[in-house]
């Protein structure tokens, strides 16, 4: 079960995904500081605290594992040899009519949906070569890395899910502009 109370009439779920480099992070910040009644969720990462560009809450294999096996989220998935979570917590503003994003896995999109009937997909990509610049300018990842990260980023998305397309290519405020646009194509 997901909720106790089910959501507000007007309250909507998406999951935003995309390549690495693509800009998720960057344009959900955005988009959350300009529309009111935007939630982005706070995800648990088995990742190191960082001054990332995504806001998160660190935590240990262990201490994942028993928030897992106590139940606390409405959500989990491994990607990249992490544990990412989503807190039930997370999806309270949906109970008050707030559309919640979170960025979300390509490939867990088919366990989502099952979790969140309904939930909406937003796909943000950018040209490879655009995917390349990013990846290269963030200094996080190894050639070998970015390689890699590039030779998964024209992964569809699987078993027949349809979501709205976000291109990313040009500046932060123009691709927020695109995602808010599509978040409320795809809200009406």
């Amino acid at each position: 079960m997901i909720h106790q109370t089910p959501p507000a009439q007007n309250a909507r779920l998406f999951a935003v995904v995309g390549p690495s480099g693509a800009g998720k992070d960057t344009l959900l910040r955005l988009a959350c500081a300009q529309v009111p009644g935007l939630h982005l969720v706070r995800r648990v990462i088995t990742r190191p605290p960082s001054a990332a560009t995504e806001p998160f809450e660190s935590a240990s294999e262990e201490a994942f594992a028993e928030r897992q096996k106590a139940g606390e989220f409405a959500l989990d998935w491994p990607a990249h040899g992490l544990r990412y979570g989503i807190p039930r917590t997370e999806l309270a503003p949906l109970e008050r009519g707030e559309t919640v994003l979170f960025n979300g896995s390509r490939k867990a999109l088919p366990q989502a949906l099952q979790a969140f009937p309904g939930m909406g997909v937003i796909l943000i990509t950018a040209p490879v070569e655009v995917l390349a610049d990013r990846l290269a300018a963030r200094g996080r990842e190894s050639a070998e890395d970015i390689a890699a990260r590039l030779d998964r980023a024209g992964f569809e998305l699987p078993g027949g899910i349809r979501g709205r397309v976000v291109i990313n290519d040009t500046t932060p405020e123009v691709g927020a502009a695109r995602l808010i646009a599509a978040l409320q194509l795809a809200s009406a």
